[in-house]
């Protein structure tokens, strides 16, 4: 957001705002649309009942714990459905900032600290969107109480694990923490 302050023609800082953007409400969609499936199931009654009695692994499951397991799969998507939302409101104030951006030849410190005020909103928006990205490896656990508990258990370790791995081992995130010293001047870009 410094250097956006600082470029004559932002034009391509809000080309790649507006992609983040495409790509949240790409996932919103689906979630709600996973959402409506999922709480249509659990709002169905007795006819929800009659068309899982006949599978296996559901036959003979109380109802309320058949309500309780679908009900939490509606829970964790919401959730990850409302962290959508909010980084698309976020994002939009940001390219809102980026057009209201002053001119380049304005005061240094002044264009400097308007790249600080608009990364503390941008930078908010895009944790906001891996929340609800994170937020489908949980409904995927969720989801996967209906196989049972054991099926629950080791499905919400292996989200867990796979989640740890990706945001701490991954070459991806050793790449981003390098970019990221390197643009905070805390560290040179050699391994």
């Amino acid at each position: 957001m410094r250097n956006m302050a600082f470029r004559e023609n932002r034009f391509l800082d809000s080309q790649l705002l507006g992609h983040a953007i495409n790509s949240a409400s790409y996932f919103t969609s689906a979630n709600l649309i996973i959402i409506a499936a999922a709480a249509g199931a659990l709002f169905g009654g007795e006819t929800t009942m009659r068309a899982v009695t006949g599978v296996p692994l559901i036959a003979g499951e109380p109802y309320v714990v058949l309500k309780a397991k679908l009900a939490l799969v509606v829970v964790v998507l919401g959730r990850g459905l409302l962290s959508f939302i909010w980084s698309i409101r976020q994002m939009n104030y940001c390219l809102a900032a980026i057009g209201a951006a002053p001119a380049p030849t304005a005061d240094p410190a002044m264009l400097d600290a308007y790249g600080d005020a608009a990364a503390l909103v941008l930078n908010p928006a895009l944790s906001s969107f891996n929340a609800g990205v994170r937020g489908y490896y949980f409904a995927l656990a969720a989801g996967a109480w209906l196989l049972g508990p054991y099926a629950f258990a080791l499905v919400t370790v292996g989200a867990i694990g796979l989640l740890a791995m990706r945001q701490a081992g991954s070459r991806s995130a050793l790449g981003v923490r390098r970019l990221r010293a390197i643009i905070e001047g805390e560290a040179s870009a050699e391994p």
